[in-house]
């Protein structure tokens, strides 16, 4: 991979749910030597925001249409699958 790749993070507000997903993915990325860009919007902003982004993380409901891959998951806030959903995303980012 060259350069950061760019996740767009979404949630319902863009407040508390992105930012607690966005630090999580930073987090277990740059364990992973996986230099990423973040930014958070609300799921009603993604359709807007979308061309800017290498992948779109959400963990609410999102248009699947962007030409953007999207990986939709809670698995950041409750823990369970968090493993799976990050080798997913470094799958997606390795395309």
């Amino acid at each position: 991979m060259v350069g950061p790749k760019r996740i767009l993070v979404a949630c319902g507000t863009a407040i508390a749910t992105s930012t607690v997903v966005a630090k999580a993915l930073e987090e277990a990325l740059k364990e992973r030597g996986i230099d990423i860009t973040t930014r958070q919007c609300k799921a009603s902003e993604v359709r807007s925001l979308a061309g800017d982004a290498d992948l779109i993380v959400t963990t609410t409901p999102v248009p699947d249409n962007l030409g953007v891959p999207v990986i939709h998951t809670l698995a950041f806030l409750t823990g369970i699958g968090k493993e799976d959903a990050i080798e997913q995303i470094i799958a997606e980012l390795k395309k």
